[in-house]
């Protein structure tokens, strides 16, 4: 379980620079046979000619479905199909896809003379096996309606129930990578990572981090100065990743606080890029709560949150103040004509009288002898989660509602969801999880929404509606953007979710490197496009 907040930036701060000089020690845990190693949580600078990635999140485990994305970032792995910075479908270990006239069959062509890092052959037989596997397991597959996969004549062909237009995309997913068959053990396991990627992995440290090599077998060794050895390092303060780049011993950084991109503005090793990402902080509220089921109370704390004061205050860019759930990256998807959302406690307070809720002796509003008072859940995977909870927290107090901020780990906001015990979650949501967001927004908002999306709302029309768009029906760009303008019409008038900031994502790269741009959709972190200085 979480803990109740008790902020205090400056001991807050002290404590990390303390912990920073702590961090800088030797790395354990090497294996060469890329197995994990034991845990470990210190590390030295690296080798002079070895990139040094570092980021929060730590790989809980070596199979796709809980640590792929970061096998992904650092071009370990491969998927069928990429994306490129549009969202526009490109080829990868597939070199062309086609659908059959119904929309039910889709037959993928595979790429010829490509290598696993063991050496072997990436056939069809190992593609058509790591597919089935992550079909059978939870994961963004089950949302296609497959009836069966299979292989005609060499290709992949997929049979669905239904047609299902963002199914390429789903093949783009770091859960649905193709691993070698000397990945898995006799019972399926994933024991290691062995990819078909840029770089394989050497050695791997878990939870902390892994260090990967140039794969010969995939080319680009020739071009001078390319990034020949790579690291990627678990660091959970955003303080401590900027001592990093600021030392010397770190080459990317990513997930930087404020306090850390004012510090590294000034500094002479580092070089910050930003790029506007796919990705909304919202309240997520459970609207089938007694307290959080009558709309006006969504709608009284939607108009209390002052999200530019807090963009501005906390994030620094007032820009980032979300006045709607889709931000201007989502093309398509923002509607500049929609009615944004404001910030006005006077009206707040006005739509709780309506509901029935009235001052008490303390300020929080009270109806039938209950309190207005409400648990506030979030994590610090993102630094700015739990001041941004903070912030919230006195921005209801302000209009009668008392807030309890609960930090603990992301994982509780899903718990939260399954078990129904969770009251309001403050997340970071990333719709370019999948680059078609049609897909990612049926898992939040179907019949019964989602971890990280509506949780007990009930609306027909919003699922109707993208289902819609999902079955490839909707052809006329008219009116498939009609159907996107109105499901952000009724998000906006239902507030099943409460968007707080939309997201700009700020990369500290070292001066020695060259090269560096920022994936919109996170996929990965283009180390093999880098050279030396």
């Amino acid at each position: 379980m979480g803990r109740p907040i008790t902020p205090s930036r400056r001991r807050l701060r002290r404590t990390v620079l303390a912990a920073g000089s702590a961090a800088l020690l030797p790395w354990h845990g090497a294996n060469a046979d890329n197995r994990p190693g034991p845990h470990s949580h210190t590390f030295t600078a690296a080798a002079a000619d070895v990139l040094t990635v570092v980021g929060p999140w730590e790989l809980t485990g070596i199979d796709p479905s809980r640590s792929g994305y970061m096998f992904a970032r650092m071009e370990v792995v491969e998927t069928l199909l990429d994306v490129d910075d549009r969202g526009r479908l490109q080829v990868r270990l597939a070199s062309r896809w086609q659908v059959s006239d119904d929309g039910l069959e889709w037959r993928f062509t595979l790429r010829g003379n490509r290598r696993y890092h063991d050496g072997s052959e990436v056939t069809p037989e190992s593609v058509l096996a790591c597919l089935r596997r992550a079909h059978a397991r939870p994961g963004v597959l089950n949302m296609a309606g497959i009836r069966s996969i299979a292989l005609d004549a060499g290709a992949i062909v997929i049979t669905l129930d239904r047609p299902f237009a963002p199914l390429p995309y789903l093949l783009t997913h770091y859960s649905v990578q193709i691993l070698a068959p000397s990945s898995f053990d006799a019972q399926g396991n994933v024991v290691r990572i062995v990819g078909s990627g840029p770089f394989r992995i050497a050695s791997m440290s878990l939870p902390q981090g892994f260090d990967v090599e140039r794969f010969a077998g995939y080319g680009g060794l020739a071009i001078p100065g390319r990034i020949q050895r790579a690291r990627y390092i678990s660091v959970a303060r955003a303080e401590t990743r900027t001592l990093l780049v600021q030392s010397g011993q770190g080459d990317l950084a990513f997930s930087l606080d404020p306090p850390s991109i004012r510090a590294l503005q000034r500094s002479p090793k580092a070089v910050l890029l930003s790029q506007m990402l796919p990705r909304t902080t919202f309240i997520k509220l459970n609207s089938g709560h007694p307290l959080l089921a009558d709309v006006r109370v969504r709608r009284a704390i939607a108009l209390c949150v002052e999200r530019h004061g807090i963009a501005r205050a906390l994030l620094r860019d007032p820009d980032l103040g979300a006045t709607q759930l889709f931000p201007p990256s989502m093309t398509g998807w923002h509607d500049p004509s929609l009615a944004p959302l404001r910030t006005d406690p006077a009206a707040a307070r006005a739509l709780l009288e309506q509901a029935g809720w009235k001052p008490g002796a303390d300020g929080i509003r009270v109806r039938d002898g209950v309190r207005l008072a409400l648990s506030l859940t979030t994590f610090v995977d993102r630094p700015e989660l739990p001041l941004i909870a903070t912030a919230l927290q006195e921005e209801m107090r302000q209009i009668g509602i008392a807030v309890r901020v609960v930090i603990g780990n992301s994982s509780d906001i899903p718990a939260g969801h399954r078990s129904g015990s969770l009251q309001m979650g403050l997340v970071a949501r990333n719709f370019g999880n999948l680059p078609d967001p049609v897909a990612t927004l049926l898992q939040d908002f179907g019949r019964d929404g989602g971890d990280w999306g509506a949780m007990g709302w009930r609306n027909a029309e919003v699922p109707a509606t993208l289902a819609r768009l999902a079955s490839g029906t909707q052809t006329a760009p008219a009116l498939a953007r009609a159907d996107r303008a109105r499901v952000a019409a009724v998000l906006q008038s239902e507030l099943p979710l409460i968007p707080v900031v939309w997201y700009r994502q700020v990369c500290a790269t070292s001066r020695r490197i060259d090269g560096a741009s920022i994936d919109p959709f996170e996929r990965s972190y283009r180390i093999s496009h880098l050279v030396w200085n």
